[in-house]
């Protein structure tokens, strides 16, 4: 799990069964993506340097263990193909995300829709979501296509909540957790619930599994806010700076609006205008800016404790992620699970 999180000697038998099971589900994902279209199979070739730390599919083969999965011997089959499944997802997630949000750049590689167009791009998500599907077809049990289902719509819930919510300096931090858990939570929670499902586990403990996965993944998405707004593009890896030039109100941004007088948020919203490509008066809105790492913006959010308070955000959201591991018995597995929660709040990347 190299780049993931340091794993101490004690569990590296753990870690050797995870790297083993990732060399496995990596195979399965090149099968699933397989075309005999030259076009279709050099833009997959790029695409699967979007794979990264593969966080998602280790979380449905730890959630596994944990919850049954016997680590004596290799992953089961269907095991690896759900994990092999939600990397297909969420990879068709980021080549979709790059399209609405204009990058150019992710994890140091060229971005499909600045490569070959809007279009490949949107076609080759499509690609990517329907070899998800017919992979998971694959398995006996019917629930897993049902759960991957419902989360590919909740996706979408979210993301279509946030267009609408572009630009509103009115947003609050309700609506914000609603969009982020359809963006972000509910995959990650299904990695879990699927990890546990697949070992057998009980309903409640795939129900802790859903909720711990799901408070991960929120924390993920908060620290993301920072990193978007704090981050270095040569660390991350990826264009940074997008979420004001789209238009995207983040947890520090909402938190440093309501907690700022009228005319505090006045002068905080001109400073917006001032980093904007086009400024102007926005009567409410806010217009795209260059880039993230505005001076001005950043300090007013510094004085109003909003960046402080998004860390302690996402740190609670952590904490309640490893109450949920309560249900499960002391295993190695367990203890990785709680390692890859606080690993969520010192990623730089």
């Amino acid at each position: 799990m190299k780049g993931v999180l340091d794993i101490p000697p004690e569990l590296s038998e753990m870690q050797a069964w995870v790297l083993s099971g990732l060399g496995e589900v990596v195979d399965e994902i090149e099968r699933a993506l397989a075309s005999q279209v030259p076009t279709v199979a050099e833009l997959c070739r790029h695409v699967e340097r979007f794979r990264g730390k593969m966080l998602r599919p280790i979380l449905v083969l730890v959630a596994g263990a944990a919850s049954g999965q016997p680590t004596d011997t290799l992953a089961s089959d269907d095991l690896r193909r759900l994990a092999a499944v939600v990397e297909m997802v969420h990879m068709a997630t980021l080549v979709h995300d790059d399209i609405l949000d204009e990058a150019e750049m992710r994890r140091r590689a060229q971005t499909i829709n600045d490569r070959s167009g809007n279009e490949a791009a949107v076609l080759l998500g499509d690609y990517l979501i329907a070899a998800s599907f017919r992979l998971c077809a694959s398995l006996a049990d019917p629930e897993p296509s049902r759960l991957i289902g419902r989360v590919s719509m909740e996706l979408c819930e979210g993301e279509l909540l946030q267009i609408q919510n572009r630009d509103n300096l009115s947003i609050d931090e309700a609506t914000y957790f609603e969009i982020l858990e359809g963006k972000t939570a509910a995959l990650v929670g299904v990695c879990t619930r699927l990890g546990a499902r697949v070992a057998g586990a009980s309903q409640d403990v795939q129900d802790a599994m859903d909720r711990f996965g799901r408070s991960i993944g929120s924390a993920f998405q908060v620290q993301d806010d920072l990193l978007d707004l704090l981050g270095s593009e040569d660390v991350v890896g990826k264009t940074l700076g997008r979420d004001l030039k789209k238009g995207k109100l983040t947890l520090p941004l909402i938190h440093h609006l309501a907690s700022v007088s009228a005319m505090q948020r006045a002068v905080s919203i001109e400073l917006l205008e001032a980093a904007s490509e086009r400024g102007g008066n926005t009567g409410g809105h806010m217009g795209s800016t260059a880039t993230a790492t505005s001076a001005p913006i950043l300090e007013a959010m510094r004085r109003t404790g909003s960046l402080e308070y998004a860390r302690t955000t996402a740190e609670g959201l952590v904490e309640r992620a490893k109450r949920s591991l309560d249900v499960l018995d002391g295993s190695p597995a367990k203890s990785v699970l709680t390692l890859l929660a606080d690993a969520v709040l010192t990623r730089d990347r």
